[in-house]
């Protein structure tokens, strides 16, 4: 797989499950990126914008891509979200939202907010590995992402 010059990706997930399945299949294509996690949404935006026990940036390295489930406890992924595009300084990362959701009103939401993608978690093991396979050979082979050091 091709890296991301090594830079970290984020993952906003609370599901242990649907966590400890996504990093498994990364490991198992041989991503070699670091990986963070982050359970709720208001962690997610302390690990964004270095507040709360991320303030020390060597713990919260802006991410270039950002795998985002919405339906969060606390803040929402759609909240998240809203606040990142919104962002001038972190607009340009790649957020690709991994939900169960798939009302056609939050992926239209979610697409009007500037995503790069919207994945909805199937049911099954092989189902979500097939997925999760494809989303890896795009992100990972094909797509050039941007230079995430730097603001538009």
């Amino acid at each position: 797989m091709k890296e991301l010059n090594q830079k970290p990706l984020l993952i906003i997930e609370d599901s242990d499950e649907d966590f400890a399945a996504l990093t498994r299949m990364m490991a198992k294509a041989h991503v070699p990126n670091p990986v963070y996690r982050c359970e709720d949404g208001e962690e997610a935006l302390d690990f964004l914008y270095h507040q709360g026990e991320y303030q020390d940036e060597s713990l919260a390295p802006r991410p270039s891509l950002i795998i985002l489930d919405l339906n969060l406890p606390g803040t929402d992924g759609r909240e998240v979200l809203a606040e990142v595009k919104q962002d001038q300084d972190l607009q340009t990362i790649p957020i690709v939202i991994f939900s169960t959701s798939s009302n056609p009103k939050d992926v239209d939401a979610c697409y009007r907010y500037g995503i790069s993608g919207y994945l909805v978690k199937p049911m099954g093991t092989d189902r979500l590995n097939d997925l999760v396979q494809t989303f890896l050979k795009y992100w990972f082979q094909a797509v050039e992402l941007p230079n995430s050091g730097i603001s538009i």
